[in-house]
């Protein structure tokens, strides 16, 4: 990582000034400023460096610490030996069970005596609850040699409740706190009533060799003043500082956190905390600011609406933004011109789709559609079997109680206010649409299937645009031209202007045996078939005949009807 950062470095020719800490960050008040104020950061040589728009990219890197008696004997993961030869024969104990508790045991597992480990709250294992900073398979060794008899185990309990005495040895027995209340100081560990002297089964009576904090970390809120209001989150999202969906801090204008301190956005829904899910969110931050201070609107591509299906289809199987930040930023497909086509934006935080106007310079006055990725709403949870029998959704009709991640787009006629947006039901992602359809889900996450996937997919938006978004041979065009008062999109917008491939007798002979095409034979006024003589001519007429095709294997059916 650090090689790669080198190389980007050099190769942009970034300025970059390293060996260099900021310790002190404060507001300047300035209306010349794009926000009205400058930031003014001072580093640890008391140099000061100001800038109107100021990016946060620190990270979590407090380790979260708990205090209780005797806790200036735990060892902290940050500094912990790496070495397992250090642990050899010893009996350790782990504060904490996440990612970086259970990786510490996995690392000593084959030379200690035995390890336990405590917490406030049971394991939670990344398949069950699809949220990748939960327990991952690489690092759960414990939990098989905790459940096939070797000796180490799990525990439940609050550490704030805990204290660990020292005794002559070296060993570190665990006690309870209220145990130390009227303990006799002067009488040393030999006056202080340990649990296993009231109840001889206590789970953590064997004295340990060793106790390691594994936490986790926290945001550094310490360098911020007051008058930026840098404040932390609420709840369980108190190690991350307070933003708003667009990632800018809800107490200063211009401030804007990004990478793994970001995460209280979607924390516990989605990647917003690890590389590969930050790396979008950087990008749309980015391209918020390009719209906002340098007045270059959101990218977008405009396609005419017989490419509605087609678009929509290739980026649910490509765009690995959609794919690894799911339920957190979405494509937005803008109606423009009477819905004769269509403008698409790539990767927006939905949770700022009411302020969709003023942060992109797009308008979104004839309706819109949103495409998300998401899982099931009742298929992840701590508790919950994610491998039970029948989980899978397979038929197209009930893509609805799809459980795996797949593709669900929301249609709105209108575009949603704020107040829909704060009061949208919790579990998800955005308001109540006008409708909403799901795309089956697929194991191999291969969403082309003509049938279960492109079908349902083209009649619904056919439903909401009140269109045929079908494609057609031109011969289906001419005899809809003659026949009815409006023609198809694909018609009007490809055989009406004279486009499409050029025809000829063996692309006909095809049409006709795959069943695309009638086999019209060419007769005279008297209805009998034209002699061979003039067979010829038909064939070289062929020749400048106009056919408007797409892939077979995007066909339904180009002999169907309205």
């Amino acid at each position: 990582m650090v090689r790669y950062l080198e190389d980007f470095a050099a190769i942009l020719g970034l300025r970059v000034r390293y060996d260099t800490a900021v310790v002190h960050v404060t507001l300047e008040k300035d209306p010349r400023a794009w926000n009205g104020h400058y930031f003014v950061l001072s580093d640890q040589n008391r140099q000061s460096y100001k800038c109107s728009c100021l990016l946060v990219a620190t990270g979590t890197w407090v380790p979260n610490v708990v205090n209780f008696p005797g806790s200036e004997y735990v060892e902290g993961y940050e500094t912990v030996s790496t070495n397992p030869e250090d642990f050899a024969g010893q009996t350790v104990l782990i504060l904490g069970r996440g990612n970086s508790a259970f990786e510490t045991a996995e690392n000593i597992l084959g030379v200690t005596n035995f390890i336990h480990m405590v917490s406030r709250s049971r394991v939670r294992l990344s398949w069950a609850t699809h949220y990748v900073g939960d327990l991952r398979a690489i690092n759960n060794g414990l939990l098989d040699t905790y459940q096939l008899k070797s000796l180490d185990g799990l525990l439940e309990g609050d550490l704030e409740d805990l204290a660990i005495v020292k005794d002559k040895k070296g060993k570190l027995h665990i006690t309870l706190r209220f145990y130390l209340e009227n303990r006799n100081t002067s009488a040393g560990i030999d006056g202080i009533t340990l649990p296993q002297d009231e109840l001889d089964n206590f789970a953590t009576r064997a004295p340990y060799d060793r106790v390691i904090r594994c936490l986790g970390w926290k945001f550094d809120f310490s360098i911020y003043n007051r008058s930026l209001r840098m404040m932390p989150g609420r709840g369980n999202k108190s190690k991350y500082p307070q933003i708003k969906p667009s990632y800018e801090s809800r107490g200063t204008r211009g401030l804007f956190v990004l990478g793994t301190a970001s995460h209280s956005v979607d924390f516990r829904k989605s990647a917003g905390g690890f590389i590969h899910g930050f790396r979008y969110t950087t990008r749309a931050v980015h391209r918020l600011l390009e719209n906002r201070h340098h007045g270059v609107p959101w990218p977008s591509t405009v396609y005419p609406i017989t490419q509605l299906t087609n678009s929509i289809i290739k980026r649910v199987n490509e765009a690995s933004g959609l794919y690894q930040m799911f339920s957190v930023l979405a494509d937005i497909i803008l109606l423009r011109e009477n819905a004769t086509v269509f403008e698409y934006l790539e990767e927006y935080p939905v949770g700022i789709l009411a302020e969709l106007e003023t942060q992109t310079g797009r308008k979104a006055s004839a309706g819109l559609f949103v495409v998300v990725m998401e899982y099931g709403r009742n298929f992840s949870g701590d508790d919950k079997d994610v491998f039970y029998y029948n989980r899978a959704v397979g038929e197209a009709q009930h893509a609805w109680q799809s459980n795996f991640l797949h593709p669900v787009i929301y249609y709105y006629k209108r575009l949603p206010t704020e107040r829909e947006m704060r009061l949208h039901p919790p579990d998800w992602p955005l308001p109540r649409p006008d409708a909403i359809h799901h795309i089956v889900e697929d194991f191999l996450t291969d969403w082309t299937a003509p049938n279960a996937h492109i079908l349902p997919l083209r009649r619904f938006l056919e439903n909401c645009l009140s269109t045929d978004l079908r494609n057609f041979f031109a011969e289906s065009c001419f005899l809809f031209a003659l026949t009815r008062q409006k023609l198809p999109p694909f018609c009007q917008q490809g055989y009406a202007r004279m486009q499409g491939l050029t025809g000829s007798e063996r692309l006909r002979r095809h049409a006709v045996e795959a069943g695309l095409l009638e086999d019209y034979a060419v007769m005279d006024f008297s209805g009998d078939k034209l002699p061979d003589s003039r067979q010829g001519s038909r064939d070289h007429l062929l020749k400048d005949h106009v056919i408007a095709l797409r892939p077979l294997h995007h066909f339904v059916n180009a002999k169907d009807e309205f």
